[in-house]
């Protein structure tokens, strides 16, 4: 079946909007043509003026499927970020049970996740101390990678029993590994040691308090974890990505290492951009994260970095906590860390980034698409508006401004650090593959395509 699209504009240069009219043919992109252009198709779709992006890629979200499915699950993640604008997600290894660390564990992963899935998506897998315990990690290492999954991630610091943290001699055995796999690693990149002191001295006084809890965790963390990495990057010649950078010093580490040629790259995420740690102060456990909301200092220098190019691209780092309960346990040490935040991904940057002049929409574009598309190797069939790429779009009315309220969003938990923020545009459609799998009319109501279609896409970009 061939569908077109018209009456819509799509990003040019910059801030440039160009008319045009989009022809589908089946699952692809078959053209990109003049508003005036006349062409015979089945079904012809009037977007009354809407700008049409290609699909973003959320490339850092916790589902919890199977295992912690009392915070979210498939299903209810993807529909999420199907009404954000969200075509495809790329799911975290650790937040699952069993963990993504073997490729046995991957295939009971996807036969659980699969028919659930609302929008495409990709499966991050792993390396813990658990692994290097357990032995034999090289081997399940070699069979992610020929298992499609998007890239590996291990963490510097962790809380989780089920997915440790590993030391940097580890990190090193593991990046050298990935190096001759040919495969990216996302790393946490706080270091242990200065957390672990910053913590003690914290508690030691008695500390109890948001901000105590942002003692705990403090920029230079996140700093020196930032020079080990440029350090094994060196060493090994790994692709190391930081993932959810918060620091503006850690992101000069990052900036100094890709002047030296080196393949460091980093992420961060809307809640960096918007808070800090003044309003963690005042909306406590509500936007506890780790790492933590920083200064306004940072806060305006990741800004810069998205401007810039520092930052490769933007993730949400949605991970929902069971509401109210995890959230308000009675102190702040125990209350869970993490956010929702896929839904508002590419709405938050919208708004807040393109529509206040901080970056152009071309820079939107290649933050929440083309970036991410490339770095998980599936750039040649998505991320672009192009003949020959997946008919994966969000569809946006730039006129609308609306409120941010949790309990209008999709997600399984419904609270959010961002309630009663206005923002200026709102997803309209979202289309995965040639098919519409949200829509939200002019009265507000909402539709879900049924049954749900999305489907696992490996690296390389074999489905």
């Amino acid at each position: 079946m061939k569908t077109l699209l018209h009456n819509l504009v799509i990003p040019g240069r910059g801030n440039e909007r160009r008319a045009v009219q989009v022809l589908i043919d089946g699952e692809q992109i078959a053209g990109v043509m003049r508003p005036d252009e006349m062409v015979t198709v089945d079904n012809r779709v009037d977007l009354r003026g809407a700008l049409v992006l290609p699909g973003a890629i959320d490339g850092h979200v916790h589902f919890d499927d199977p295992g912690f499915t009392q915070r979210e699950d498939f299903a209810t993640g993807t529909r999420a970020a199907a009404a954000g604008g969200v075509t495809m997600v790329v799911d975290m290894p650790c937040t699952s049970l069993p963990p993504v660390t073997s490729a046995e564990n991957l295939k009971n992963k996807l036969e659980i996740i699969a028919p659930k899935a609302h929008v495409d998506f990709m499966l991050w897998g792993g390396v813990s101390d658990n692994c290097l315990r357990e032995g034999d990690w090289r081997r399940r290492l070699a069979d992610l990678a020929s298992a499609g999954v998007a890239a590996i991630k291990i963490y510097l610091i962790s809380g989780m029993e089920t997915f440790r943290d590993v030391t940097p001699a580890q990190a090193q055995e593991i990046l050298k590994e990935c190096a001759g796999l040919n495969m990216p690693v996302g790393v946490h990149a706080e270091d242990r040691q200065v957390i672990e002191a910053a913590k003690s001295a914290v508690r030691a006084r008695g500390g109890d308090s948001p901000l105590d809890y942002a003692a705990a965790r403090p920029a230079e963390g996140e700093i020196a974890a930032a020079r080990t990495l440029q350090d094994l990057c060196r060493q090994t010649g790994a692709r190391i990505h930081i993932v959810h950078i918060a620091s503006r010093e850690a992101l000069d580490v990052v900036s100094a290492a890709r002047s030296e040629g080196l393949p460091l790259s980093a992420e961060t995420c809307p809640h960096y951009l918007l808070f800090t740690d003044d309003d963690l102060q005042r909306l406590g456990a509500l936007l506890k994260t780790a790492p933590v909301v920083k200064s306004a200092t940072d806060r305006e220098g990741l800004w810069r970095g998205l401007e810039t190019g520092e930052i490769l691209y933007l993730a949400s780092d949605h991970a929902a906590g069971l509401w109210p309960e995890e959230k308000n346990t009675g102190s702040i040490w125990t209350d869970y860390g993490g956010v929702p935040g896929v839904e508002l991904l590419l709405p938050t940057l919208f708004s807040e980034g393109v529509a206040k002049g901080r970056i152009t929409l071309e820079r939107l574009v290649e933050l929440t698409s083309r970036a991410p598309a490339k770095f998980f190797d599936v750039g040649h069939r998505k991320g672009l508006l192009e003949a020959g790429f997946d008919a994966d779009f969000s569809v946006i009315d730039e006129r609308s401004s609306w409120t941010v309220r949790a309990e209008d969003l999709h997600n399984k938990n419904r609270y959010t650090p961002l309630e009663g923020m206005s923002l200026e545009g709102r997803i309209q459609e979202t289309w995965v593959r040639g098919r519409r799998v949200f829509a939200r009319d002019e009265h507000g109501r909402e539709t879900f395509s049924e049954p749900p279609t999305g489907r696992y896409i490996k690296r390389g970009g074999t489905s």
